[in-house]
Formats: C-alpha cells, structure tokens, sequence
C-alpha cells in the first residue's frame, strides 16, 4: 500500500442524512447499522472530494494515509451492479465508449467493454464541447473588462474593503468566466467580484468570511454564478449559510451555467 489522498468520516459529526452517499459516483459511501457514513470498501474512493460540499455537518475530509489504490474497474463493476449502466457511466477513471457504440469500430452486437483511465464524477469527466465555427464568427463580445476593485479570489478579499460597501455583489465559481463568453457583460457589469471553487480551495472559513461581507456592508444585491456540476452546489450552500449567519435579509439571486457555456436558469 502507498499513501494517497482518500475520505475520512468524523463518526460524532455524521448526522446520517445520506446525503453524500448519493453524491458518492463511485459508491464508496454507504450507511452502517448505527446509520452512519462508512467508507465501504477503499479501493473505491478515487479521494476526489465530490462529496464534501453536501455534508451539512463537516463531516468528511480528504486526508492522505496509507490505503489500497482506487481501483476504476472494480468501481465500474460495482456501481454497474448496485445503481445500473447509467450510474456505472459516471464512474471516475472510465471512458464512455461504452455509452455511445456509434464512437466504436467493433460491430454494434458486440458488447463494448468500458475504457478505463479518461473520464471522471460529472464535473471532473473529460468531454469535448462541439462549437459551431460559422456561428461563433458570427458573435462578437467586447474585449472590455468590467472589473473594478482587485483582489477578487475570496481568501484575499477583506470583508472591510470599501469597495464592497453600497454594492451590488456577484460571487462567482472560478470556472464560469471561462465557460461563459459573455460573463463580463451578461453577470459582472456593475458588480463587485468574488471567485471560489468548493472543490478544490480550502472553505474553512469561507462562510465567516461572506457573512462578515455582508453584516458590515451596504450590498444591493447578491447574485451566485454556478457551473451545473455537483461540485458548484457547495459555493450555493455557503452563501445560503452566510446570509443565515450573517443576520441579513438579502435575496440571493443563483444563476447556472452550463459546461457549453449556456446560460441554464436563475432564480
């Protein structure tokens, strides 16, 4: 066995809402007879953290310790077993040839064995956006930016900075300026910027932090940009935490943005 990263379950925090068993792809989580988090088997946790921004009660982490290798096959296997080729297709570490025959040069009545090592949970699975090349010449976004104060990364940030007080807040995940051609236009124009990821920053302190933002200054209005990945629900859940803890009454518009860079829904 060699060191790597993998899920730890804080037994005294777990509140066994099951929720990150559901956000599991890989189906490493399952509930014990004291209806608590358990890692099920190890070679089945791919140590990517999908399931940290659900726990309501911080009790999961990514450690690294000495464990049995992620295995993508075995995963495959079981996930194909208990939640069906559907579920399986999402599995870290695995390639869709499978799902799609016509990629394939085999004959069609021949079952396609699943391609491992590509792929991932839906928002670290690898994918090619098809653009239409006629099309996008035919669009023109103005090269002018739209921010107005630095630093925007919120460990950075100070929640006294004067920019931020009589404002009108974007927070923002960091991938959606870059799937969203319009996102200086369409969601920053005459905003104040925040950027975070919930996967991969440390959150620690995040909540404190957006919700001091909020107690000591005057904000307009509150509007959170998301990628549609399980992942970006984390950034939703700490700012509903923050306005909570921050004692405001602001309404928090929520915007999605699709991995094509489409506009998904606000509400």
């Amino acid at each position: 066995m060699a060191k790597r990263m993998i899920i730890e379950i804080d037994r005294d925090l777990c509140d066994g809402c099951g929720l990150c068993t559901e956000a599991c792809a890989e189906g490493a989580l399952v509930l014990d007879d004291e209806n608590k988090a358990v890692l099920g088997k190890e070679i089945f946790c791919d140590g990517l953290g999908a399931c940290l921004d659900v726990c309501p009660t911080g009790a999961l982490e990514v450690i690294e310790r000495e464990s049995e290798e992620y295995d993508p096959k075995a995963t495959y296997e079981h996930v194909l077993k208990t939640r069906g080729k559907d579920a399986a297709a999402h599995v870290h570490g695995i390639g869709c040839d499978h799902d799609h025959p016509e990629a394939s040069t085999e004959s069609d009545d021949k079952p396609q064995a699943p391609q491992f090592g590509m792929g991932g949970c839906p928002g670290s699975m690898s994918r090619e956006i098809q653009r239409n090349e006629e099309t996008q010449a035919q669009k023109t976004v103005s090269g002018s930016s739209e921010l107005t104060q630095w630093p925007i990364q919120l460990h950075l940030v100070s929640p006294f900075a004067p920019y931020f007080n009589n404002s009108d807040l974007l927070i923002a995940a960091d991938c959606t300026a870059f799937s969203l051609g319009s996102f200086h236009q369409d969601l920053l124009k005459g905003k104040k910027l925040i950027i975070a990821c919930p996967k991969l920053d440390d959150t620690s302190n995040y909540v404190q932090k957006l919700a001091d933002i909020l107690k000591n200054n005057t904000i307009y209005s509150l509007t959170i940009a998301t990628m549609v990945v399980p992942c970006c629900s984390g950034l939703d859940y700490m700012i509903d935490q923050a306005v909570e803890l921050s004692g405001t009454q602001i309404k928090v518009k929520k915007i999605k943005v699709g991995i094509d860079g489409q506009l998904i829904y606000s509400s």
